[in-house]
């Protein structure tokens, strides 16, 4: 059945475009696929119907909102996307693989699949600081650490959380996390346009957090990742809770003199490492934190910092937001994380540096996929600040 556009129109307040196709031509997937925007908004608001199931192209987008950032009048074309991806939703037509997320974070908490009980996982080696923040969640402390999924389940990302724990441990802070309890944030729920997932998702961890929150006095909550940090801050509602990505909450105690570096990262012959940073989409132009991770950055001894051309609110997108990590699109050639790591190259730099776990794992297969493993190396901001916190450095072309 045909979606009758007019209702949708209204709701996302689409008579406001201008057709200028700033969207679309700031749209980093539009360059390799047939998803236009722009044109879609143009049918939306021409046509009575709209036949949806044949627009495949709307799993390309990665809601990375550069469309939104660039549309001069307020319009928000992502949403649009968003909207009709709900209507796929509803008529289960829907990817093999976004169904089997989708169906992992309703049943386990998380779009692998993966048994509830082993969310805890990622804490191996430091069990006595996971058992003390859990503790603490229930009794008292000043911040809560949402672990988030990707980093709780995934061998690769796993060791970022580890580090995370382990600094707040140097620091002094006094922290909480939920353990098992611990659910999906939703931010990709939403995105894939499962609505009622996410409101379910909102409702059932929101409560959780007001009730630790009035329990054990947690004032704000930390996250690994820029998407759980997205969504807890903009979509949660929580406006008696402070909401940070870990880089801003690093980058408050480097600058307070509560965090020191007693190691480097410099190279074995003395020589600093020249380090390139890539802004994650959920963590800077969604949410305009471009200052903190390069601050965090700088503070490392033996980092020499360089920029690529597209940075800050020009970065580009990794292809791994708006359910991307478990769909591919309908083009399997060219994939941006391709392009980023080539333009990662061309500065000279031996250590791509992220904050966010999506684009840790995208940029580290396209490094191998391009065959730049000899020359180049991503690693998380937190596995640096993990190394350059100890006396003696590993050399940083070995995998851990």
């Amino acid at each position: 059945m045909a979606l009758k556009t007019a209702k949708m129109a209204e709701q996302l307040e689409l008579f406001g475009c201008i057709q200028c196709g700033k969207c679309t031509g700031g749209c980093p997937v539009a360059r390799k696929t047939t998803l236009n925007i722009r044109n879609l908004i143009y049918h939306m608001l021409v046509d009575l119907n709209m036949d949806v199931n044949i627009h495949q192209e709307l799993w390309d987008c990665t809601s990375c909102f550069t469309c939104v950032e660039r549309c001069p009048k307020d319009v928000q074309p992502a949403e649009l996307i968003i909207a009709l991806r709900g209507q796929l939703v509803e008529g289960g037509r829907i990817p093999e693989t976004v169904g089997t997320a989708l169906m992992g974070i309703f049943r386990q908490g998380n779009p692998n699949g993966m048994a509830r009980q082993d969310r805890e996982l990622w804490a191996e080696g430091i069990e006595p600081s996971l058992e003390k923040a859990k503790q603490a969640a229930r009794e008292g402390c000043d911040t809560l650490y949402f672990v988030g999924c990707i980093p709780s389940y995934d061998g690769r990302v796993q060791p970022v959380a580890r580090a995370l724990m382990k600094t707040f441990g140097r620091v002094g802070l006094e922290v909480g996390t939920l353990g098992n309890d611990e659910s999906c944030c939703g931010n990709e729920v939403r995105r894939m346009g499962e609505a009622g997932l996410f409101e379910m998702l909102v409702e059932e961890n929101g409560e959780m957090f007001r009730e630790v929150a009035r329990g054990s006095g947690a004032r704000r909550i930390v996250t690994t990742s820029p998407h759980c940090f997205n969504t807890l801050k903009n979509e949660y509602g929580l406006d008696e809770i402070e909401i940070l990505h870990y880089t801003q909450l690093l980058a408050r105690f480097i600058e307070e003199g509560d965090l020191t570096f007693g190691g480097s990262v410099q190279a074995e012959d003395g020589s600093d490492r020249v380090v390139t940073y890539h802004d994650p989409c959920f963590l800077g132009k969604q949410n305009q934190v471009f200052d903190e991770p390069r601050a965090i950055l700088e503070a490392i001894p033996g980092v020499d910092l360089v920029e690529m051309d597209r940075n800050r609110q020009r970065s580009l997108c990794c292809e791994g937001g708006g359910g991307r990590m478990w769909v591919e699109g309908t083009n399997l050639e060219e994939r941006l994380a391709f392009q980023r790591v080539e333009e990662a190259a061309e500065t000279g730099a031996e250590i791509l540096a992220v904050a966010c776990p999506f684009c840790l794992l995208t940029l580290e297969d396209a490094v191998k996929v391009r065959g730049l493993d000899e020359q180049l190396r991503v690693m998380d901001i937190m596995e640096l600040v993990d190394l350059a916190l100890e006396e003696n450095v590993p050399n940083l072309t070995e995998e851990d």
